[in-house]
């Protein structure tokens, strides 16, 4: 069509107009406050249902001071269903509340018939209004396709009606063809544009292209505003269906293309609905089992999965996804789920891994009804418990930095970035062990620059998290939420605080100045470095049993790598996310 042949000569226009500098008219309005309008642009030329609808619907929410168009309302076919066309874009904008002035388009003008059903049903072909001390002009230009051809009567009226209004404090002109992109910039008069220059036309409007283009030409703003409904193909920055918003104040013309579906309604989300999303979030998609990971990654299990739709009155009707990272499988990837208000949905699937990228973990997706026409999309990742042992000690190990004992095997060394991608440090080994009074741990980092080693902090709870360091996050009783984090650097310096958290997670309070007892023993060697120590069991309120089972969680910081190495991700203070220490 005619208006896509210009969509590279207006691309031209653009790159010519900045040849044009453009000068702020240095007007002082005399409103008191800004004036705001709205423009909306084509509906027809194979319309899509719904999209001028909703244009109207946002533009009342912003409650301009009018609206004007800028033409092609119907489709205006030549037969007898005009005045039904009319009929029909009348009622959708009757449901603005502010004044609304009309600029007559091609489609709405095709004939002599349909121009005089016009002049009926909207009045005027051409015309101009003020609003407060601003004055606005439309014109008609829909059945000529150059201003050389635009009748000698309404040129005449043009030019009466800017010399009597020249004390305007802006002028705007609205007409629907941009016919001046084939005048202009050939080199070619343009009578329209001539007598906006003259008589000091702050800003024209056009539609008809059903793409947004702005331009300033001889000081005055032009600007093509894009489809509002019609069909269209989005523009170079993916701006597709949109109305213009324009704020003239005492700073000037402000003129912005507004994208449906950026203008929301007030109550878009309620304070009920954000706390009901709140509990979807929580309770909504859940794991009734996590998968267990020893040392030896692969997995084989099955992973059991409630739905529960907490709506009273909807139903949850859609599909639970997966998204699978590399080295995992799940079967089924993808289940159709319909679940009645009030009710609850058990899944199974079966899920694998068969290599040691045990992150990032597979993620089921699915969206939840909160209120009538309106869900909310839950994203949990798979819940994964990582398992490490603790050896009984008979004889208690002598604090020497050697780990010569032989409690100290089977290491825990694989460990993870913080993204859940292989870890970027060094090699390191940890170790547990117990008896009836005291936890053992121990920590072997290999370092292949030794003498890049930082560490400086030798008094307790100074910043050892911010040196070389291993760090531990103990939960001895989960059903008491009580975590105890403690770091040790390479000198034997510890960090530590005492977290309380909730059922879900959540701190409910960190005590910085618990300090733990420990014997803690470090030293170097060529290419390593080791801590071990001795952590009473008393200062937990818990003594070392057989078949105990911690929550627990731990890393090795590595100052010269700027990054760490976490044994189950993420790190955080929630105990839920830990992995478990068990005593045998």
């Amino acid at each position: 069509m005619r208006r896509y042949a210009l969509f590279v000569k207006v691309l031209l226009i653009l790159l010519l107009s900045l040849n044009f500098g453009y000068a702020a008219k240095q007007v002082v309005t005399n409103n008191e406050s800004p004036v705001r309008f709205a423009i909306i642009g084509d509906r027809t030329d194979e319309s899509v249902p719904g999209i001028y609808e909703e244009i109207v619907k946002e533009v009342e929410r912003l409650k301009p001071d009018f609206v004007i168009n800028v033409g092609d309302m119907i489709q205006g076919d030549y037969d007898t269903a005009i005045n039904n066309d009319w009929k029909e874009y009348k009622k959708i904008v009757s449901t603005l509340s502010m004044p609304m002035y009309f600029t007559p388009g091609n489609h709405d003008t095709r004939c002599d018939t349909t121009y005089e059903v016009y002049q009926k049903q909207i009045g005027k072909p051409y015309y101009s209004f003020d609003y407060k001390n601003l004055h606005f002009i439309i014109l008609d230009n829909t059945r000529w396709e150059s201003t050389a051809e635009l009748p000698k009567k309404e040129i005449d009226w043009l030019t009466n009606d800017l010399k009597e209004h020249q004390k305007a404090d802006y002028t705007f002109a609205f007409f629907h063809k941009p016919l001046w992109i084939e005048t202009i910039f050939n080199g070619k008069p343009d009578t329209l544009h001539s007598l906006f220059r003259n008589y000091g036309v702050d800003a024209v409007f056009n539609g008809h292209l059903h793409s947004y283009f702005s331009g300033k030409i001889d000081n005055i703003l032009y600007t093509i505003v894009g489809s509002s409904g019609g069909t269209c193909a989005p523009g170079p920055t993916g701006l597709e269906y949109h109305f213009t918003w324009v704020t003239v104040d005492k700073n000037g013309i402000s003129i912005a293309p507004v994208k449906i579906g950026s203008v929301l309604p007030w109550d878009e989300v309620t304070i009920k609905e954000g706390i009901f999303m709140d509990t979807i979030a929580v309770s909504g998609l859940t794991f009734r089992n996590s998968l267990s990971a020893s040392e030896n990654v692969p997995i084989s299990d099955t992973i059991i999965v409630k739905l529960t739709n907490l709506s009273p009155d909807c139903i949850l009707e859609d599909t639970l996804q997966w998204k699978i990272p590399e080295g995992w499988s799940v079967t089924p990837k993808s289940l159709l789920v319909k679940i009645s208000a009030k009710d609850s949905s058990i899944l199974k699937f079966s899920i694998k891994n068969k290599s040691k990228k045990l992150y990032p973990v597979p993620q089921a997706s699915i969206n939840f009804p909160y209120a009538k026409g309106k869900k909310y999309g839950v994203t949990r990742p798979l819940s994964i418990t990582r398992k490490v042992y603790a050896n009984l000690a008979k004889t208690s190990p002598v604090m020497d930095a050697k780990l010569s004992e032989s409690i100290w095997r089977k290491p825990a060394s694989l460990l993870f970035s913080a993204d859940g991608s292989p870890m970027k440090i060094d090699s390191t080994y940890f170790y547990f062990s117990y008896d009836d009074s005291n936890l053992y741990v121990a920590a072997h980092c290999k370092e292949s620059k030794m003498d890049s080693i930082f560490a400086t902090a030798v008094k307790q709870d100074d910043a050892v998290y911010a040196e070389d360091c291993i760090g531990f996050f103990l939960c001895p009783d989960p059903s008491k939420g009580i975590v105890y984090q403690i770091y040790f650097n390479p000198l034997g310096t510890a960090f530590d605080q005492k977290i309380s958290t909730g059922s879900n997670g959540e701190i409910k309070g960190i005590d910085r100045n618990w300090n733990g007892n420990y014997e803690v023993k470090a030293t170097k060697g060529n290419n390593f470095w080791v801590v071990e120590a001795r952590i009473p069991l008393n200062q937990f309120e818990v003594s070392g049993k057989n078949g105990q089972e911690w929550r627990l969680n731990f890393r090795r910081k590595q100052k010269r790598m700027d990054n760490a190495g976490d044994w189950q991700v993420p790190i955080s203070y929630d105990p839920n996310t830990y992995g478990i220490l068990i005593m045998k």
